[in-house]
């Protein structure tokens, strides 16, 4: 559990390795113990990656899953919504994953009469089935208030009802709408933010806590640190003007994380995330 106010003060060790396949409840150790890129953050190597989709709901390599599954509005930011699903029995876990500041369920019903209503109702409401997340890290920054997020996936929503686009075989759901404001912590989230990069051996973070979002977790930088990145020192954790920066903690995955040998963040930092106004492109998440 990483709650405000706690301070995290880690390092990178050896040699960061690829976490394998989880299979039948349980992880399989890589059998390559193939060494992977600080900086990426996928925790699998091609070959494990290749195998995990062989078995996959987001391959369509799983069309045989006999679980209900849930269709779902999900709003990331102003004009950032999505059609996506995920198995009910998972409740809202992937829309807390996905870091969706807010979202709506729109049906249950079998894996592909689910799959049909994500693809016919993302292109009839022409919303598309990811963002980058460069997109939704500058939408938390300029977000709305909650009546404006709640009326837009309410819009969507009833437009999503409408009988021409929606599949007999799934059953409709009414809508109600849950905003992760207070889970994520939102309104601690500043409207400028610099980001981590990746890990390599030796590397050190050390801040204080201030939000979670899906992946992203928001620290308030310890220290002097960032020299020579284009981003001012810090002014120690907790400190009244201390940069704070995003790190996608996925990118911790496959290392050996011990104790900080020092008191300041030696990964380098990048400049702020463009503003709302200003998101950009780049390569896109996974899909699942």
């Amino acid at each position: 559990m990483l709650p405000a106010g706690r301070t995290l003060a880690f390092a990178a060790q050896g040699e960061r390795r690829c976490l394998g396949v989880r299979r039948a409840g349980r992880w399989i150790v890589c059998p390559y113990d193939a060494v992977l890129d600080g900086a990426s953050a996928k925790d699998q190597c091609a070959r494990c990656a290749q195998l995990d989709r062989s078995r996959s709901v987001a391959a369509d390599t799983m069309a045989d899953d006999p679980r209900p599954y849930g269709v779902y509005l999900a709003y990331f930011g102003p004009g950032l919504l999505k059609v996506g699903i995920t198995a009910a029995e998972r409740g809202a876990a992937r829309l807390v994953e996905q870091g969706a500041v807010a979202y709506a369920w729109l049906g249950r019903g079998p894996l592909m009469a689910a799959r049909r209503a994500e693809a016919v109702l993302g292109s009839a409401l022409a919303v598309p089935d990811r963002f980058t997340k460069s997109a939704k890290r500058a939408a938390r920054g300029a977000l709305p208030p909650v009546a404006d997020r709640v009326a837009e996936l309410a819009r969507l929503h009833a437009r999503a009802q409408e009988p021409a686009l929606w599949p007999e075989t799934l059953e409709p759901v009414e809508f109600a709408c849950t905003d992760h404001t207070e889970l994520f912590g939102l309104d601690r989230i500043p409207g400028e933010v610099a980001e981590l990069g990746g890990m390599t051996a030796g590397a050190e973070v050390v801040g204080e806590v201030l939000a979670g979002v899906g992946a992203d977790v928001y620290l308030r930088l310890a220290g002097e640190w960032g020299r020579g990145q284009g981003v001012g020192p810090g002014q120690g954790v907790g400190g009244v003007g201390g940069v704070v920066a995003v790190m996608d903690a996925r990118v911790l995955s496959g290392w050996v994380l011990g104790a900080a040998g020092g008191r300041v963040t030696t990964v380098p930092v990048r400049a702020a995330v463009a503003g709302a106004g200003e998101r950009e492109g780049g390569g896109q998440e996974g899909l699942f």
